[in-house]
């Protein structure tokens, strides 16, 4: 999934040129490689199309890396005057985050969990204490040593056996998601000798303590194909194949049920899922299949009281909740328990010994719908905010009746609670001790945009009070707008520091999220796409009539399949943006979904459509920002990517500046700066996300003409 990020995605207009220093005047213009071979002609459906960058995907020549590096030099000199700034902000972000922080501690079986970070380290501890917060703390794992001698590292999938005497993680030391599995004695302290290479993150224990189910990915296309299980201290070369995903547009994965009974595997694709079981205790057993897949049929399960819970678009756009006898799993067994409705989408359910945990959305706002099993009176939890971010949280017990929800809008910072189902209470056990910040200084509104087909577009927006709506703000507007991923109105601390300087921020929900249920999803992807292209410049603009925004300094964030958004969206209308950051952007759409050998290609198909046919070939190549890269004056941009990258390959951005370079015809600057130890995500370490974040962010406060 080319997902949203951490890192902070711009647009900007045309309403002036970057103005640079007079040290930096002198700066050589950055020109783009020139091609070592002749450039490649793609034909497809009878048309050709000629790419003279297509070298650029040769990540083992010294040439497509030195080329990188001096593109990342370019920057580094014309960004130079901006680093008193940058300084400014670090120091900002440090003193608004609480470098020694404790997570809150979780129940799962006889120990509470948790991590903290200490100031001064870049990474997390994960911790432990048995039966009670005031017994002994026990070291799992301290990343920060785990991570000496890297500049990558990653830990995931963290998680202890059933006996809870051996912990399993996976590690990745080049930023490409590619794993090894470790084991770590938790009574001696020593880590066991099975070491398995080459794995996802994902992994699940059976319930007999020896036995672990972990998923591979092709060692091409990464996408996760096998499922295997492993006995601990046996070699891993005899580590059984359980279960091989062989449809190319299929993922697959484990896990273990709440409820401790069931292990399960899913198989997911854009429009079809189905699953495997097997009870958890007799892992040498075989996996059956729960309901086998169709054709347009999405649906999710969850094991309690004896049942299954099945979340299904069986007849029901938006989802609805069906359940079965545990041992009856074919569809005509199942029983309606919750129906579907065309105004509330049915997001996930999470079942437990004495209630089931609903999660809606409706109007484009996250609810929780309690339900007690057997039966009982329903209720839902109040929120009290005009836009806000929901989650469940860590729900590690089957047998009890409190719900862990993490909280948050974009004035309360991050905030942890627990909701007791059957007392209809709520204590709130954490909220983020943010540095420098006054809730009560800042304001969050709720607006509606009408799109140019009529469609009302949600937008949550936040200022600091004081703002008045002249048309004189700078704006930030974020948008992303695919696989149905919802853009939650949470807090986000970095922000901060540009609404203390003068900025609304803003958030559009535009089509191709699932926001306003399932069919904003529908009608935002394959042959709908540029719904949400649209969508984004109607936001902008609404914004800009209204008075949200000066309508000189209008800026846009998004990364991965936002960023091809924001490259559509300055193909489209690049008049409307001062300035753009792109993060690892998805930018040569139609090169990359026709090469099935690329990470996510295949089962990415009923998403962006498969271009090995010709209808969507045509649609697609209609707004592939590399494909539709034009001779005319585009904003100025700094473009993001990691060399390392799973999701975008960094050779898309990097062939997409260079072809601008050919074709802009302005003196707006236009930067790339690769990360060369990292991936999708970016910077592994606390300390380097905040120098990234402070360099994008003074990119843009230089645009807006805020320069302290």
């Amino acid at each position: 999934m080319k997902s949203p990020l951490f890192s902070i995605v711009l647009c900007a207009g045309l309403a002036g040129v970057w103005a640079m220093p007079a040290k930096s005047q002198t700066v050589k213009p950055m020109t783009p490689p020139v091609a070592k071979v002749q450039p490649k002609t793609l034909e497809s459906h009878g048309h050709k199309r000629i790419d003279n960058y297509y070298w650029l995907k040769e990540r083992e020549d010294p040439a497509v890396v030195a080329y990188l590096e001096e593109e990342n030099r370019y920057t580094e000199a014309l960004t130079e005057h901006t680093k008193p700034l940058q300084e400014k902000l670090v120091e900002e972000f440090r003193a608004r985050i609480k470098q020694t922080d404790i997570s809150v501690p979780y129940r799962r079986g006889n120990y509470y969990y948790y991590s903290r970070t200490e100031a001064g380290k870049d990474y997390p501890v994960y911790c432990r204490k048995k039966g009670s917060l005031d017994a002994p703390e026990e070291v799992l794992i301290d990343v920060n040593e785990a991570a000496r001698g890297h500049k990558f590292f990653s830990v995931a999938g963290l998680q202890p056996s059933s006996g809870e005497n051996i912990l399993a993680w996976a590690e990745d030391t080049v930023g490409r998601r590619v794993h090894t599995l470790r084991f770590k004695d938790l009574a001696s302290g020593k880590m066991l000798e099975d070491r398995i290479e080459k794995v996802t993150g994902n992994l699940a224990w059976a319930t007999d303590n020896k036995t672990i189910f972990y998923t591979r990915q092709d060692p091409v296309t990464l996408r996760s194909h096998q499922i295997w299980r492993h006995t601990l201290g046996t070699d891993p070369s005899a580590d059984r194949l359980v279960y091989e995903e062989k449809d190319p547009e299929f993922r697959c994965g484990v896990y273990l049920t709440r409820s401790r009974k069931f292990l399960v595997i899913s198989s997911q694709q854009t429009l079809s899922s189905e699953y495997r079981i097997l009870e958890a205790d007799r892992p040498e057993g075989e996996f059956r299949v729960f309901l086998p897949r169709e054709r347009n049929h999405e649906y999710s399960i969850d094991h309690g009281h004896g049942s299954f819970y099945i979340r299904t678009n069986w007849q029901a756009a938006n989802f609805r909740l069906m359940r079965t006898p545990e041992n009856k799993t074919a569809r005509e067994a199942w029983v309606e328990m919750l129906a579907h409705r065309k105004d509330v989408l049915l997001q996930n359910v999470s079942v437990f010994a004495k209630h089931i945990a609903v999660s809606e959305r409706k109007d484009g706002l996250t609810q929780f719908r309690i339900v007690p099993v057997p039966g009982g009176e329903e209720h839902y939890v109040d929120f009290g905010e005009p836009a806000y971010a929901v989650s469940p949280a860590m729900n590690a017990e089957f047998d009890t009746t409190l719900l862990r929800y993490s909280y948050s809008s974009l004035t309360t910072p991050q905030s942890v609670f627990d909701y007791d189902m059957a007392k209809r209470t709520r204590t709130l056990l954490k909220r983020d001790d943010v540095g420098n910040y006054d809730p009560a200084s800042y304001q969050t509104e709720r607006l509606w945009a009408t799109a140019r087909d009529g469609t009302r577009v949600p937008i949550s927006l936040v200022y600091r009070k004081g703002f008045r709506k002249n048309g004189s703000h700078p704006l930030l507007l974020y948008g992303y707008g695919s696989y149905g991923n919802t853009t939650e109105a949470s807090f986000r601390p970095f922000t901060v520091s540009l609404l203390d300087r003068g900025f609304v921020y803003a958030l559009a929900h535009i089509r191709g999220g699932q926001e306003m249920g399932r069919q904003w999803y529908e009608s935002g992807k394959l042959l709908a796409k540029k719904n949400t292209f649209t969508d984004f410049i109607d936001c902008a603009e609404f914004l800009i009539r209204q008075k949200y925004a000066d309508p000189k300094r209008v800026f846009a964030q998004g990364a991965s399949a936002g960023g091809l958004l924001m490259g559509a969206v300055v193909n489209m209308r690049p008049d409307v943006w001062r300035g753009v950051i792109a993060g690892v952007p998805f930018v040569d759409v139609v090169t990359t979904m026709l090469d099935d050998s690329i990470p996510l290609t295949t089962n990415e198909y009923d998403e962006w459509g498969n271009p090995n046919q010709k209808q969507f070939y045509d649609y697609m190549l209609s707004y592939s920002p590399y494909d539709q890269a034009k001779a005319t004056v585009y904003p100025a941009m700094l473009v993001t990517t990691g060399l390392h990258d799973s999701q975008v390959q960094y050779w898309e951005p990097a062939k997409w500046v260079a072809k601008l370079r050919t074709l802009k015809k302005d003196k707006n600057v236009l930067l790339l700066k690769t990360d060369l130890a990292a991936g999708h995500g970016g910077a592994s370490g606390r300390d380097k996300r905040y120098r990234d974040t402070a360099f994008q962010y003074a990119f843009l406060l230089d645009l807006a003409g805020v320069t302290k």
